[in-house]
């Protein structure tokens, strides 16, 4: 009995590994809008990452090209907490980003009729930036030589970018900034 058990066993990783590696030579199955699944090369898809205000935040696999819209898109489309001067529907991505949709309204609080207050970091001066939680004169003056240097800021998480902003410090401020007016 213990035979046939262990036979089983070796039988089932065998297949089991057998199809991860066909998985990954075949494609990777793609969630449409419609909900319907189609079957891509992965040298013709992106694998984005997103979080915050859509219905269904997670990893996407989506054509390449795409812009932001067709992720949030795949994720079930945008809450109605969503902030639209937090992200570019028409920025392009690239595989294996990551995207947070930013709140309109205190998702800590059931009866907010107030939105957060943000600060635009395309365009806000030191000053202003500085009225953010976590940022710093040093970093407010960062924001500003990175936007000088690099241009407009795309997305949010572009802020990682900036010399002194890390994961903890993007934590801080994600819902207080916006990259549109």
């Amino acid at each position: 009995m213990t035979k046939i058990i262990v036979g089983v066993l070796i039988v089932t990783i065998i297949g089991l590994i057998a199809f991860a590696f066909v998985d990954k030579v075949t494609g990777a199955i793609i969630s449409t809008p419609d909900n319907s699944l189609t079957v891509e090369s992965s040298y013709d898809t992106l694998t984005i990452t997103i979080t915050g205000e859509v219905k269904k935040t997670g990893t996407y696999i989506v054509p390449l090209s795409s812009k932001l819209s067709a992720v949030i898109e795949a994720a079930g489309g945008a809450t109605t907490n969503a902030d639209p001067k937090a992200y570019d529907g028409d920025y392009p991505v690239l595989s294996k980003q990551s995207f947070y949709i930013a709140p309109i309204y205190d998702n800590s609080s059931t009866c907010t009729v107030t939105p957060i207050s943000k600060v635009n970091i395309n365009s806000a001066d030191k000053s202003t930036l500085q009225g953010v939680t976590a940022i710093s004169s040093t970093i407010a003056g960062a924001i500003i030589d990175y936007r000088t240097s690099n241009g407009s800021f795309g997305r949010i998480e572009d802020l990682k970018n900036v010399t002194g902003i890390g994961n903890a410090t993007f934590e801080k401020v994600k819902n207080f900034v916006q990259i549109m007016d």
